[in-house]
């Protein structure tokens, strides 16, 4: 305890020394912020907040009141966040410059793990069976090789990591699948999302066990969505134009295009939007959660119509593939929307109309899984278990449980009954689950079902 009284006490002397380099302030001035910091943070700790964790929200907090502490919150809100000391001058710019280098590395990495399977006779055109169940492994790996850089992973991480992506390549090669497999698509979908949290194992390197460092990583994953949609799309402007003005010419680019810029663009972008994502990520603004207060609206009003329009026509929900997929992506939104809001959310806020939305999202969102686990075992029951129909059995049950937990959190924070910290350790504790699910369909359902 003395050690983080410590830790606290020199992020205060750091603070101080910010603000006394302003000569506008004086310092009674300077006393006077520092006292009122000082106070924001005992009272943050008082409600179970950590040393840290409290720090940083009191400085966002007098970002809200004060121009110079918002300044002193962006310069330093990395450091405070992921626990690096930064120095400016010489120092910060070596570092920046490694960044770049190892971010150049990685992403060349990314497009030539693209091409290596034409070494061996594949292509994209006709071996869509191989490329599927292996996308995740051309530039994730390198992704989580930046990021574990950035942290300066130690060595058992770095062999963990290199297990789970060995142990990826073997569950995406190792089984005899048919091209028409049922596996082989539970394998694309499946091998992505728990790949995605071995490059997380990478992102929180630092210090694994952190219910904190878990929300910086849900906090990253919408960051990095947003830039990768963002570059997917001026790469489709460039595209375009590219292929128009060499066709103009009498020249035609397909070839270049389809077989090497499009693909190894899309590989290489994979790492380049994480680099982007750690060069401005900021506590103090985030799109991801921005993009929430948007969206968590319109998605409680669509899910009410559905149930709604459900009631009156009384028809039972389809349970084919597709149909199955599209249910539990619903789903996936909504829980990412509750996380995204909460890792944006004062959580000494007292609850108001956004939390009452919320509850009435997952409530509704609760009642579609309940719909749909009743559909899925109907069938199974009279028409016997697939692949897909497993799979998506046992992602409602692991989507359920988080829906069922997080409806009784919300309702106790709405009537004032348990703290938000609640409703935040329960979702970041409830991530490897998800991890665990993924890679249990991608091991163990091939064989399972006899490669079907």
């Amino acid at each position: 305890m003395t050690g983080d009284r410590d830790g606290l006490d020199a992020q205060f002397a750091q603070w101080r020394h910010y603000v006394q380099r302003r000569r506008e302030l004086r310092q009674a001035d300077v006393d006077e912020l520092e006292d009122h910091l000082r106070g924001s943070v005992d009272d943050l700790v008082a409600v179970g907040l950590h040393d840290d964790e409290a720090f940083l929200v009191a400085v966002k907090r007098m970002g809200g009141l004060d121009e110079l502490s918002r300044e002193f919150a962006r310069e330093h809100s990395e450091r405070l966040w992921k626990q690096l000391v930064l120095t400016d001058g010489p120092v910060a710019g070596d570092r920046s410059r490694r960044d770049l280098l190892v971010l150049a590395g990685c992403a060349v990495g990314a497009a030539v793990s693209v091409k290596v399977p034409e070494l061996f006779g594949l292509t994209l055109e006709r071996d869509g069976a191989f490329y599927a169940p292996n996308a995740a492994l051309f530039a994730l790996p390198w992704l989580a090789a930046f990021l574990a850089w950035r942290r300066r992973a130690g060595a058992v991480v770095i062999g963990v990591l290199v297990a789970l992506f060995a142990l990826g390549a073997a569950a995406a090669n190792a089984f005899p699948l048919g091209e028409d497999s049922q596996s082989i698509v539970l394998t694309a979908i499946h091998l992505p999302i728990a790949l995605w949290f071995a490059v997380g194992l990478a992102y929180v390197s630092d210090d694994p066990r952190s219910s904190r460092r878990r929300m910086d990583f849900v906090r990253f994953t919408g960051e990095w969505f947003v830039y990768y949609v963002l570059i997917a799309l001026g790469g489709g402007v460039l595209v375009g134009v590219v292929f128009g003005t060499f066709e103009a010419i009498g020249t035609s680019p397909e070839t270049v295009l389809s077989r090497w810029v499009v693909p190894c663009g899309a590989a290489a972008a994979v790492v380049v939007a994480g680099w982007l994502v750690e060069a401005k990520q900021s506590v103090v603004e985030n799109i991801a959660p921005v993009l929430t207060r948007l969206f968590t609206p319109l998605f409680t009003a669509v899910l009410l119509a559905f149930l709604v329009t459900f009631g009156v026509a009384g028809r039972g929900i389809d349970v084919e593939r597709e149909a199955l997929i599209l249910f539990d992506l619903l789903l996936v939104v909504v829980l990412g929307l509750l996380l995204y809001s909460a890792s944006a959310r004062d959580p000494l806020a007292p609850p108001g109309v956004f939390d009452r939305l919320q509850l009435a999202l997952v409530v509704s969102a609760l009642v579609i899984d309940v719909l749909v686990l009743v559909a899925i075992a109907g069938r199974i029951s009279g028409f016997g278990s697939t692949p897909n129909k497993a799979a998506a059995l046992g992602e409602n049950v692991v989507l359920l449980v988080n829906l069922a937990w997080s409806a009784w959190l919300m309702l106790g924070l709405v009537r004032g009954r348990r703290p938000f910290a609640a409703l935040e350790r329960w979702q970041t504790a409830y991530l490897p689950v998800y991890a665990v699910w993924a890679w249990v369909v991608v091991l163990l359902f091939p064989p399972l079902f006899g490669y079907l």
